[in-house]
Formats: C-alpha cells, sequence, structure tokens
C-alpha cells in the first residue's frame, strides 16, 4: 500500500429515496469521487453483521471501491430521504447504528499513517466511539505540505455540538462549508452582522486553516485562501437530485490538488463534477469520460 491513501471516514449507509434505496454517506461518496480520478480513494466505516450491511460491501466491491468496514454488532444505517419540489433531499437519519461504532483497530492506524489525504465530517461524531475513532485517525496522519485534512461539516438535524465542531476545525486543515451551515455556525461563534466572506476570511485565519471552500447553491461557491479567493458560477443544468453533489465536488477538488492542478482549476472541475452529478439519480454515478479526462 503506497502512502498516497485518499480516506474518507464516517457513515456508511442506505439513502432510502421515493424510488428506491441507494448507497449513501458523505465519505463513501467522496472516496468512490476520488477513486474515479485514478487515485487511491478508501471509505472507512462499519457495517451491521446483516444483509444491508452485506450489500453495501458488495456494491463497494463492484464500484471497484477499496474500503476498511468492519462488520459490527449493530444495524446497517439507513436514512429516510425526502426530496421536495426543486430536488433538495430531507433526511431522517436513524441512530445507534454500525456506523456510530467504528472501531479503531490496528489496520485503522497502520492506514492513517499512509493517507495524504482525508474527509470527515460532523454527523459521524455525533457517537462518542465514531468521534475517538475520527480524532484519533487524524492525529495519526503525517502533517506537513500536501496533506489535507478535510472538515466537511455536513451538520445534519441535531447531530453536531459546538464542542464537536471546535474540535473539528482545530484538527483540519480545509473546511468546507454550505451557506446555510455558514449562518448556523456564525450564529454559534456570535459572527452577527457579518457578511459571509468575511465570516469564512474569521474562520480561516482563527483555525489557520490553509483553504475554506464556501458552497452556496445556485448562487455560486467560493475557496478562499490567506491571499485570494476564487468564485465560480453554479452551472445551470436540470437537476434530479442534490444528494451527493457537495460530496461530489470534494472529491473532484481534492483529487485536482493532489494531480497538482491550481487552486482555480480545481475547482472548475469540482463545480463541473457536482453539476453533473445534480443531474443524475443518488450520489455515486459515473462520471463521464469527458469529464474525467477534460484537462482545465
Amino acid at each position: 500500500m503506497n502512502n498516497n491513501i485518499v480516506v474518507g471516514i464516517g457513515e456508511a449507509l442506505w439513502d432510502v429515496l421515493p424510488e428506491g434505496k441507494k448507497i449513501g454517506g458523505a465519505p463513501a461518496n467522496f472516496a468512490y469521487h476520488v477513486s474515479q480520478f485514478g487515485l487511491n480513494g478508501l471509505a472507512v466505516s462499519a457495517v451491521g453483521n446483516d444483509d444491508l450491511g452485506n450489500e453495501i460491501l458488495d456494491n463497494f466491491r463492484g464500484k471497484q471501491l477499496a474500503f476498511n468496514v468492519p462488520q459490527v454488532d449493530y444495524p446497517t444505517g439507513t436514512v429516510q430521504v425526502e426530496l421536495d419540489d426543486a430536488g433538495v433531499p430531507r433526511y431522517d437519519i436513524k441512530e445507534n447504528v454500525a456506523w456510530d461504532n467504528i472501531p479503531f483497530t490496528t489496520e485503522l492506524e497502520e492506514l492513517a499513517r499512509k493517507t495524504c489525504a482525508v474527509c470527515f465530517g460532523s454527523l459521524a461524531q455525533r457517537s462518542a466511539v465514531s468521534h475517538n475513532t475520527i480524532m484519533r485517525f487524524l492525529d495519526t496522519m503525517p502533517d506537513g505540505e500536501g496533506q489535507y485534512k478535510v472538515f466537511d461539516i455536513n451538520l445534519r438535524q441535531s447531530f453536531y455540538t459546538k464542542d464537536i465542531i471546535c474540535q473539528s476545525l482545530e484538527k483540519c486543515n480545509i473546511l468546507k462549508i454550505n451557506d446555510e451551515e455558514l449562518d448556523i455556525v456564525g450564529n454559534m461563534f456570535g459572527f452577527h452582522d457579518i457578511d459571509n466572506q468575511n465570516k469564512c476570511r474569521i474562520l480561516l485565519a482563527k483555525y489557520g486553516l490553509k483553504m475554506l471552500i464556501l458552497t452556496c447553491g445556485v448562487e455560486g461557491s467560493y475557496v478562499f485562501t490567506p491571499g485570494n479567493v476564487s468564485f465560480m458560477p453554479t452551472p445551470q443544468v436540470k437537476v434530479a437530485d442534490t444528494v451527493g453533489a457537495g460530496d461530489s465536488f470534494t472529491g473532484a477538488f481534492i483529487a485536482s490538488l493532489l494531480q497538482g492542478l491550481s487552486i482555480g482549476e480545481a475547482h472548475q472541475r469540482a463545480v463541473d463534477v457536482s453539476a453533473f452529478v445534480c443531474t443524475q439519480n443518488g450520489a455515486m454515478p459515473l462520471l463521464p469520460e469527458k469529464i474525467l479526462s477534460r484537462h482545465v
């Protein structure tokens, strides 16, 4: 195993959509899209000793997605997803499930030492077991140039606390957040009467981040760095659903940075990938060759 693994760590579950169930969970979505660009994407989670868990593992194998996903004595996670008229999802996330109980194993510790980029969120940290595993993974990873620890905040229902967010911000070097989440975090931190761009600059400086990615739906997206800001408009597409679009954005962006693209080039590719994913049902569509092979 080379020292260039890109890991998504956290929830692995079934999104139960109106048209049926589809593999979900932000970390697996991220790892899958990274792997489509030819990098060593790997999903870390836990599933149950049940048919739904077996089906997730079979699905990962079918997609040729590498994984470290032990089967534990809890049910495989499910999420009831309802879409509004604009295709925007609402989630009912079941609790006390397998991905709440991701063990920190010797194998996972060794994997962390060989990981050059990781993406994690707040949702899988709702339980002490998985929170501790994620924190230990981040602490075990190497630090330095070319090492990316991405906190894709993913606030869901009431499954987050200020303490978890603060700890995660201290561990990461890239924050990805959307405009609605930025409002919540801004209120939590007392950023009143401050516009979104200045909220982002405050967070960037306060936590010494390499980058802060702000997505604003149809209003476009930004990548803030200590010395610059990149803005890209959102392409107009016919939306099937937006499930997993943000994860595909993050995966394409990190894959592009690791492949040597500039921040602006990585941003453009991420926007194009997420726009395509919005035109497809579910979070893990196969990206077309024209996107994968296109030079920015």
